[in-house]
């Protein structure tokens, strides 16, 4: 069920009457709602994968319970590596079993050798990285200690479930969202409030900015041997904004649909676009990801306190990784590895925590330096992303080669794409610079339309949402499909 589809509209005011207004006197009859409404969502996809999440939910709670009697530290590592190997297990399976094969059979072609195995038509599940390690978080964190393992099986199963970050984020950590399941909610008006505000800014992010970015960004990529360097280096910008407001834009939407039932999800975009180095990029872009690896895997491995070695080792380790989780593709791998080299400078000269604080703060405009830092950075994410999109490493050498030719100092063909000189088409091109300004006005807050028009009249206020709703329809382009489901 997408967020921008007929079916989530109908869906999402029924749940919402029937948890405030049905099941609002029982706590546990408010958590059943949510597990039922999110199998529900889930569902609506594949009910066959349903199986999958209630195993895992079934496995991680019982490991919980157990953990709970359990002392002896032994006993207490093989209860946490089953879930680690359960967990992961589906998910290699399903996501990365035909990687694994074709590279084996490629491999030992070279050697000379013919293997006979056949590949599996596997249906991805959707969502399944997102509450993989939303799960794992749960065991590790009660493993260590941070956190007492729940009795309420159904407050665990909403908190597995939770439809409105289930498929794509942000990927919660058991310490922050389970405990919020215990407690009872009561109807916040002015969160309601905002959280609609922040469903319409990360709507608008998705139908107008991510779905018209995707026509011409998927024609360029789809036809790039018949593109120039100039029209390929326009197809990699246009994906760049497509990705941000397609994945930001259902961050905002699922964490907008937290709010309106009482719940606070972690913010997973801080305005990445805006960052001055590589390292602020990624403090900024899918933060709950990279906290995830930070958290889990970085920091037992050593962090960053160990020599130089330990330093590079660790880089390249959670890059690749965070690459690798993102898809079964080398060029997931590349793109991650690409990463780690921008970031390892700032890294190794002790600048990779340089800028902390919001760029331009109290200001309206950037200094020189400031601009040029974000160019900069900017246009290395650009670049990387190019491998994100391609379909494989030859296609990204293929467009990048074309782009470092004579043909970059060309005009671009914009006619191939459907960009030619046509007035719906400018107006896409500036609907593109009115969303980087509004997000560069509220850079300062959680999302952009969060203190922007509070300040404003109630008459302003409502022309300017009526405006986006307006835009909403006319500029509604082919639905696509959110990227991150596929991951």
């Amino acid at each position: 069920m997408l967020f921008n589809s007929l079916d989530f509209a109908i869906f999402l005011p029924i749940v919402f009457f029937l948890y405030w207004f049905v099941t609002n006197k029982r706590l546990r009859l408010q958590n059943l709602l949510i597990v039922v409404a999110s199998y529900l969502f889930y569902g609506w996809w594949d009910w066959r994968f349903l199986s999958l999440i209630l195993f895992s939910t079934i496995i991680d709670y019982s490991i919980g319970r157990m953990l709970l009697v359990e002392d002896k530290a032994i006993k207490r590592k093989v209860l946490l590596w089953v879930s680690i190997i359960v967990n992961l297990g589906f998910l290699g399976f399903f996501k990365y079993y035909n990687f694994f094969l074709d590279n084996f059979i490629m491999a030992f072609s070279f050697m000379g050798k013919k293997i006979n195995a056949s590949s599996l038509d596997i249906i991805l599940p959707v969502g399944i990285s997102f509450y993989t390690f939303q799960t794992l978080s749960y065991t590790i964190d009660v493993y260590k200690r941070k956190l007492e393992p729940t009795k309420d099986f159904i407050a665990f199963a909403a908190f597995v479930s939770f439809f409105p970050q289930l498929v794509a984020g942000p990927i919660e950590r058991a310490t922050h969202l389970l405990p919020q399941f215990y407690k009872k909610r009561t109807f916040d008006y002015s969160k309601a409030v905002d959280g609609m505000r922040q469903i319409l800014w990360g709507l608008f992010k998705k139908v107008v900015i991510a779905d018209n970015c995707a026509e011409f960004a998927n024609q360029i990529f789809n036809n790039s041997h018949e593109m120039s360097g100039s029209t390929l280096a326009i197809g990699a910008l246009f994906f760049t904004f497509q990705i941000y407001g397609d994945f930001s834009g259902y961050s905002d939407i699922a964490i907008g649909t937290s709010r309106l039932f009482g719940f606070d999800l972690m913010r997973n975009f801080a305005f990445p676009y805006f960052s001055r180095d590589i390292a602020e990029f990624w403090r900024r872009w899918h933060i709950s990801l990279s906290t995830w690896f930070r958290d889990y895997l970085y920091i037992p491995l050593g962090g960053s306190r160990g020599g130089t070695w330990m330093k590079v080792r660790n880089t390249f380790i959670i890059f690749l990784i965070s690459g690798f989780w993102h898809g079964a593709n080398w060029t997931f791998i590349v793109w991650g590895g690409l990463n780690a080299l921008y970031f390892l400078p700032l890294l190794l000269t002790n600048n990779n925590r340089n800028n902390l604080g919001i760029v331009a703060q109290g200001k309206l405009f950037p200094s020189y330096k400031e601009i040029i830092k974000i160019a900069i950075t900017f246009t290395l994410t650009v670049f990387a992303w190019i491998f994100f999109r391609a379909e494989n490493i030859n296609h990204a050498f293929s467009i990048i080669s074309e782009i470092a030719s004579q043909s970059f100092f060309t005009i671009p063909n914009l006619q191939l794409v459907g960009l030619e000189a046509k007035a719906i088409a400018v107006m896409k091109i500036v609907l593109i610079f009115f969303f980087l300004f509004i997000e560069w006005m509220g850079r300062e807050d959680e999302y952009a339309l969060e203190n922007l028009v509070l300040k404003r009249s109630r008459f302003y206020r409502w022309g300017f949402y009526f405006l986006l709703i307006s835009i909403l329809f006319v500029f509604s382009g082919t639905e696509q499909q959110f990227i991150y489901f596929q991951f």
